[in-house]
C-alpha cells in the first residue's frame, strides 16, 4: 500500500510526494510526444501514449504517486460539447446548448467515449510499482461550468450575466454534471486508480453568496459518493481563502489541497480531521534555489507531525527546469 493511501485511510503521518501537472510541458520527453500529437483531446484518448506520459515523472524523479495524463474537460467532451485547445490561449468549448445537454448521451455512450482513459489507467497500473498510488481526477461541477458556459473573463473575473439563469435550471445542470462526474470517478477507480482528486480550480471566482450552492454542496455530493463507494478522495477548492474552513467542515474530504495563498500555520490550526496536501508556490521552482529550499523547509517543518502530502499549490509551470524538480524531491526526502 502506498504512503498516500495509508495517510488518507488512517490519517497517519508518513512521507509522500507528488506534483500537480508532474506529467507536462516542462518535460522534454513530453514535448517530444506533444510535438507529434497536435490534437490534445486525441492525445488524452490515446491509451498507450497517455500511459507513457503518466509514467514519465515516475521514471525521472521516482515520485510516490502517478496521476493519469488526462484533462478535466474530458467530461464535457463526453457529454457532447466540442472541446478545442488553442495554443497560447487554452481551452475553448463550443456554445453550450442546454436542451442538448439534458437530452444527449446515455451512460453507456459517455463511458464508451472515455473508455481509452480507463484503458490507460489499467495499462499504467500494471506497469506502476504496487507501493505507488495511481491518482485519477475530475473537475468539480462549478469549474467545469466555467468552461462550458465560457463565463471566465480573465483570471480574476467572471461574467455574472451569463449566470442569470433560473436557480432551478442551474441546479439541474449541477446535478447532471455531478451524476456524470461520479460515473467517471467510479470507472477510473474500477480501471485501477486508487485515489481521486477533485479540482475546483475556479472556486475563488464564485460570488460569496453562491459559495454554498455552487461549491460546498456539489463537492459534498461527490465526496459523499466517494465515501459510499470507499473511494479515497482529495479536494482542491482553489482560491477559497479562509472559506477553506467552511469547505472542510461541510464537505469532509479525506484530503484537502492548499493553494499558495493559504497560510500553512493557519491551515494546520484550522483544518482538522483531514490530510493536508500541497501549498508550495510553483513559481518558487523558477526563482532562486535558496528561496525554494527555504520555503519548502518551512512547509516540511510546519506539517511534520500531522498527515501531510508534499505538493505544490497548483501545477508545475511549463518553464520549470526538470533538474529543479529533482532537487526539490531529493531535498524533501532528506528532510
Amino acid at each position: 500500500m502506498s504512503n498516500l493511501k495509508k495517510m488518507l485511510l488512517n490519517k497517519t503521518s508518513c512521507k509522500s510526494i507528488w506534483f500537480m501537472r508532474q506529467a507536462g510541458r516542462y518535460l522534454p520527453e513530453f514535448r517530444k510526444i506533444r510535438s507529434k500529437n497536435k490534437d490534445f483531446i486525441k492525445l488524452c484518448l490515446d491509451s498507450s501514449l497517455s500511459s507513457e506520459i503518466t509514467l514519465q515523472p515516475i521514471k525521472r524523479f521516482d515520485v510516490d504517486s502517478a496521476i493519469i495524463f488526462s484533462d478535466i474537460l474530458m467530461v464535457p467532451y463526453a457529454l457532447g460539447q466540442e472541446v478545442k485547445f488553442i495554443e497560447g490561449k487554452g481551452p475553448k468549448l463550443s456554445k453550450f446548448n442546454i436542451e442538448y445537454f439534458f437530452k444527449s448521451n446515455s451512460e453507456e455512450e459517455f463511458i464508451k467515449r472515455l473508455n481509452p482513459i480507463y484503458e490507460a489507467i489499467t495499462m499504467t497500473r500494471e506497469k506502476l510499482n504496487k507501493n505507488k498510488s495511481l491518482i485519477s481526477f475530475v473537475g468539480a461541477p462549478w469549474t467545469l461550468l466555467v468552461y462550458m458556459l465560457n463565463i471566465k473573463q480573465d483570471k480574476n473575473r467572471i461574467n455574472l450575466e451569463i449566470l442569470n439563469m433560473k436557480d432551478v435550471e442551474l441546479n439541474q445542470i449541477f446535478n447532471r454534471l455531478t451524476k456524470y462526474i461520479c460515473l467517471h470517478i467510479k470507472n477510473q477507480i474500477k480501471a485501477g486508480a486508487d485515489v481521486v482528486q477533485i479540482f475546483d480550480s475556479w472556486a475563488g471566482l464564485i460570488p460569496e453568496k453562491k459559495i454554498k450552492n455552487f461549491c460546498l454542496i456539489p463537492n459534498k455530493n461527490i465526496v459523499d459518493f466517494c465515501k459510499k463507494n470507499k473511494i479515497l478522495n482529495i479536494c482542491f477548492p482553489k482560491g477559497l481563502k479562509k472559506k477553506y474552513l467552511d469547505f472542510n467542515l461541510t464537505v469532509k474530504p479525506d484530503g484537502i489541497s492548499l493553494d499558495p495563498n493559504i497560510d500553512p500555520h493557519w491551515a494546520k490550526d484550522n483544518l482538522r480531521d483531514v490530510v493536508i496536501q500541497g501549498g508550495l508556490n510553483p513559481k518558487l521552482l523558477i526563482t532562486s534555489e535558496k528561496e525554494m529550499f527555504k520555503v519548502a523547509a518551512k512547509y516540511i517543518k510546519i506539517f511534520r507531525d500531522i498527515p501531510y502530502v508534499f505538493n505544490l499549490g497548483h501545477g508545475l509551470l511549463p518553464e520549470t527546469d526538470p533538474d529543479r524538480v529533482n532537487k526539490l524531491v531529493e531535498f524533501y526526502r532528506k528532510n
